[in-house]
C-alpha cells in the first residue's frame, strides 16, 4: 500500500486542451509545484498531480481532455461551473505574482466582511480560483 506523504482527502482534477500549458501557468502565476506528470506517446498529459507551493498536503491533479469520457475543459462553457479556493498566507504577494504573470483577475484583492482578504483569477482555460486568507469551518459551532 501506498503510504506518501499525509495529504487532504479531497483532489479535485482539471481537464484542458492543453494541459502542458495549463500546469506551465499553474506554476508560472499561482505558485504550484509540479510533482509527477505522465504523459502519452503523443505527448499529451495524461495526469499529473501538483503541489501549492511547498505544502504538499495540497494537491490539484491536471489532465488532458477526454471527450469519449465526458472530461472538457471549461473554456466552452457559457458560464462558471465551479470556483476552487486556495489559502494563502499573503494574498497581497500573491495577486502581485498572478497579476504580473498575466492573469485574468475577475474580482479584485480586497477584505471581506468575515474577515478574509483575497481576490479572484481565471486562468487560461476559464477556472476561476480563489486566492484568500479564509479557511472553511472557521464559524462551526458558532
Amino acid at each position: 500500500m501506498n503510504r506518501g506523504p499525509k495529504t487532504a482527502g479531497l483532489y479535485p482534477c482539471l481537464f484542458y486542451d492543453d494541459a502542458a500549458a495549463a500546469i506551465t501557468f499553474l506554476e508560472h502565476a499561482f505558485g504550484f509545484v509540479r510533482r509527477f506528470m505522465l504523459t502519452s506517446d503523443d505527448g499529451k498529459v495524461v495526469h499529473s498531480e501538483l503541489t501549492f507551493g511547498e505544502d504538499v498536503k495540497t494537491i490539484i491533479m491536471v489532465g488532458s481532455i477526454q471527450p469519449s469520457e465526458g472530461w472538457i475543459s471549461p473554456k466552452g462553457l457559457p458560464g462558471v461551473h465551479q470556483m476552487l479556493s486556495v489559502w494563502v498566507a499573503d494574498p497581497d504577494a500573491h495577486y502581485a505574482r498572478a497579476k504580473a504573470a498575466g492573469a485574468m483577475i475577475v474580482r479584485e484583492l480586497k477584505d471581506e466582511e468575515y474577515g478574509s482578504r483575497g481576490y479572484l483569477a481565471k486562468d487560461p482555460e476559464g477556472n476561476v480560483w480563489n486566492f484568500a486568507t479564509y479557511r472553511p469551518g472557521a464559524y462551526w459551532g458558532k
